[in-house]
Parts: structure tokens; sequence; C-alpha cells
């Protein structure tokens, strides 16, 4: 069976030879496993250059010289052959400058590949929030241009894409770098589209710690605005170049959203705390120089502020986002109330599991009959998380 043919049935008849784009008609490539043998040195750890919950990527080179990611499903991931056709299903029809570009596909035997173009610039979380090395230097003008990029292509997938996606995993290992720097969206695993008229979608909880919006936990209904929360934040990441979470702390103080703005972590209270003392400037990264607009940078923290706030129903969309951004409306004349904290999610999590161990206790189910708490499930070490939903809460 082709891949195309596994992954792509559809009842129209157009669609039974090819994947349409809104921007077009283009068709998935469907490659066999030794073209993708052939095209990362038999999968060479030299050529690896990312590594997830659900599998890794490889850099490789097709017959034609071009140059791709190659980003190849484990096959011990049950969950991962469900988030392989749902990425296949989501990125094959939407098309825009700021998200990746999805080339082809390989099905065959327990092989499932999901080719994309080549990036050469890697991630956000290993160029300006890595801790190694890197040459690229972000300065004020491109950090500038990162942002709205990042916007732009979510506001796409929100208001213009058909139907409208959530992307669901905003992250700053989720942003792309091309040759020139500008942000494309990758990674949609997580997503769910949105029916017309449909305001969420109730589905399992899914994400990473530290982006994850804290309502969107507690209800497992998604949203535009659970993107919203994850985009606010990964505004304060850039502008303050600061890592999200510090996987070196102890679990329960891996977040930003700690209690004491006087906590070195503690990014997103840090950043309301310094903006209620009229000092958010002080929070802007220290590295930038002669080209840094200091008012500019505050009035994207500002931003940042207004997508993490606690009523969802109060965090701007993205295409106001973008307006915002741009000067086209006034971000002084908002009102921008506290941000959702980490505190309400570590309470969720401490009596999700204590709701688990008395289910257990309790319990007369064989020993088949797996009971998990609604936090519990770390898929990989970079914190992304995947669990069910929350029924049992008080």
């Amino acid at each position: 069976m082709t891949c195309f043919s596994f992954i792509f049935r559809r009842k129209n008849a157009s669609r039974q030879t090819g994947v349409n784009s809104n921007k077009g008609s283009e068709k998935v490539r469907i490659f066999t496993y030794n073209d993708m043998t052939r095209a990362t040195g038999d999968f060479s750890p030299i050529n690896k250059v990312g590594e997830g919950g659900f599998g890794s990527v490889y850099k490789g080179k097709l017959k034609d010289g071009s140059m791709v990611a190659v980003k190849v499903l484990s096959s011990e991931s049950r969950q991962g052959a469900r988030e392989f056709l749902n990425e296949l299903e989501v990125i094959s029809n939407i098309h825009h400058e700021n998200l990746v570009r999805l080339i082809g596909c390989c099905v065959e035997g327990t092989h499932r590949i999901i080719v994309y173009n080549y990036l050469e610039n890697n991630s956000l979380a290993q160029t300006l929030l890595g801790s190694g090395h890197s040459n690229i230097q972000f300065n004020w003008r491109t950090r500038v241009r990162i942002c709205l990029g990042i916007a732009r292509g979510l506001a796409y997938l929100h208001e213009e894409a058909a139907p409208h996606i959530v992307h669901r995993d905003i992250k700053a290992s989720n942003i792309l770098l091309d040759t020139d720097l500008s942000p494309k969206i990758s990674d949609f695993g997580l997503a769910k589209l949105l029916p017309p008229n449909t305001t969420h979608v109730s589905t399992r909880v899914a994400g990473t710690i530290g982006y994850l919006a804290p309502e969107y936990a507690i209800r497992g209904q998604v949203t535009r605005k659970s993107d919203v929360y994850s985009f606010g934040v990964l505004l304060l990441e850039i502008v303050s170049g600061r890592c999200n979470t510090n996987t070196r702390l102890p679990y329960e103080d891996q977040f930003l959203l700690e209690r004491s703005p006087d906590i070195m972590n503690g990014l997103l209270l840090q950043t309301w705390a310094l903006y209620e003392h009229g000092k958010l400037a002080r929070i802007i990264d220290t590295s930038l120089n002669d080209d840094l607009d200091a008012e500019e940078a505050c009035k994207i923290l500002k931003i940042g502020l207004l997508c993490t706030q606690d009523a969802a129903k109060s965090r701007p969309t993205m295409s106001t986002v973008i307006k915002m951004m741009t000067g086209e409306k006034d971000i002084d004349s908002e009102e921008i109330t506290r941000p959702a904290v980490i505190n309400d999610f570590m309470e969720l999590k401490v009596r999700s599991q204590r709701k688990a161990e008395e289910i257990r206790l309790s319990s007369t189910m064989s020993s088949s009959g797996v009971v998990t708490s609604a936090l519990s499930s770390e898929e990989n070490s970079h914190g992304s998380l995947s669990y069910t939903a929350i029924s049992d809460r008080d």
C-alpha cells in the first residue's frame, strides 16, 4: 500500500492523486525507505539534527541535490503513530511563509517518515536560548522579525486556514530558522482542526510544560487562546534571551511561572512584577547593543503579558497581536491583568495524583485495567507531556 493511499483517503476524487494546498494544488511526494536511507547516510548519527518523544530528525540530501529534514517516527511509539497521521493530515493542506513546508512521506512496513524542507539554522531553542555556543547574532531587528513572523504564521492557522487550526505545541524548539533567520512554525503532530462555528475542541491535554495554558490543562478544552498563551511566553523568551524552563532544577521548580520575582527562573512573574513597578526594561536581554529599541522591546513584553493573562477571554487574537506589533493598535490603551501562574497547575497535578491513588486503592479492577493519573505521562526530556483529560475535579 502506498503512503498516499494509506494516509490521504478522501471522498473527493481530486484528492486521490495529490494533496491540495490552500494556495494551489501541490502533490505530496512518496518516498521509499531506501530513498530515505540513501538521503540520510543510513540514518547516520552525524546527520541527526533533533530528537523528541516520538522519534528523530535527520538532515538528508535527495537525488536532485535538495536538502531535506527527515522526521522518523520511532517504531515503538504507538502514540506517535497517531500523531504521524495527524501531522500529515494538517500540514498537507496548508501553506504559509512562516510554516514549514511538507515535501513528502514514507510509509513502508513499520516505517513512518515525514520529509520537510531543511532549515539551516535549527531552532530558537538551540540558537537564541540554547546553552551551547551559536555563531548567530540575534540583534534587535532580527528578534522583532522573528516575533512578527511567528505571529503571522499563527494568525494564518487560527483565522485563514480552512478549517482553522490550533497548533497546541508552540515553543522555542518548534520555531525553526531559515538562512535569513525567518521563522517557520514546525511539528504539527499535536495540532487540532477546528470545525466551522466551533470555539473549542475537547481532547486529551497535550503540550509542553511552561508553555501550556493552565485552563487548557484543567478543562481539556483546546482553543485558539491556548496557542496565544504559549506565544506570549515565547515573546518573553525572545526579548529576554532566557529559556522558559531549566531542566537541571527539580521537577517542581522547572517553570518560569514561579511565585517570587526574585527567583532566577521566574521569568513570567518577574516580568509582571517589573511591569507593575514601571521597570519593565530590566528584563530585556543585556546582550542587545546598538540597534536595541527599548521602547519597542517593552511594547513586545507588554504584548507577551497580554497573551498570558489568567482569563483566556482577555487574551488578544493573533490578528490583534500583529496590529499591536506593527503599531496599528495602541498597546498602552489595553488593560493588562495578572498572568496565569503555574501554582494552579502544580496543585492540579497533586490533586490528580491523589485521586488516581484513591482509585487505585479502592478499585476492584483486574491487573489489566490500568488507571493513570492526569499528569503522569512524560514523553521526553524536553518536558513534552501527553495525558488524559481530567474529569474528576472537585
